[in-house]
């Protein structure tokens, strides 16, 4: 299915944008090696629902005025308030040239590391970079953690399955999951209170208190 989203031509910019982004209008642009750069606006809540489907990594079309765009989703800036998007860039593509993408891992299965032995999983990587042709784009990688079978068990990026149209950038030995050993807590050491040390402050406090009133007599 593809998928498709709507743009109309932006000329507003800067601060200007604020009142924009409150009617639903998100703000993009759209570049390319072949493209000239163009400011645009998108609805933002149709983005939303694009962005959690496709990612970064799936080839949407923009419809804008000077006709469709088959583009990925490059970089999309959040609000540190509100967590949404408040600007997105569009990389316009070439359906015949390689690209290079950060791809998501999702992880499945069950590790008997972790049901048997206790162990706590650890997700060393997230995503790795691939390059392909823009059709052969994976969405996401599955990685399967049955095979952390104990504690010296790894995944490495040599292990994950891929098609042959798809080039795995990242070293082959690097670590992609593990299982380690739970970390017991140490008890707390309860601190019992050195008496002597209270007795000793507690008469220097009266020999203190018992000068301060001998001072005050004599003034």
């Amino acid at each position: 299915m593809t998928l498709t989203i709507e743009a109309e031509k932006r000329e507003i910019l800067g601060n200007k944008l604020k009142d924009s982004r409150q009617d639903g209008k998100l703000p993009a642009v759209l570049y390319g090696r072949k493209e000239k750069s163009a400011s645009l606006f998108i609805d933002s809540i149709k983005f939303d629902k694009i962005f959690k489907e496709a990612g970064e990594s799936s080839v949407i079309t923009v419809k804008t005025g000077d006709g469709d765009k088959s583009v990925l989703i490059h970089d999309v800036q959040f609000s540190p308030i509100s967590g949404k998007p408040v600007h997105v860039d569009f990389y316009a593509i070439e359906k015949d040239k390689k690209v290079e993408v950060d791809i998501s891992l999702v992880f499945v299965g069950e590790s008997p590391a972790v049901r048997e032995l206790g162990g706590i999983l650890v997700k060393v990587l997230h995503e790795i970079k691939v390059e392909a042709l823009p059709a052969d784009l994976p969405s996401e990688l599955e990685v399967d953690i049955s095979k952390l079978k104990d504690f010296e068990s790894q995944i490495h990026v040599k292990d994950l399955i891929v098609p042959a149209t798809v080039t795995i950038l990242n070293e082959s030995d690097e670590v992609i999951a593990l299982v380690e050993t739970a970390r017991e807590e140490e008890p707390e050491e309860e601190t019992t209170p050195d008496l002597s040390s209270i007795e000793v402050e507690k008469k220097g406090k009266q020999e203190e208190e018992s000068t301060e009133t001998t001072t005050d007599t004599s003034e």
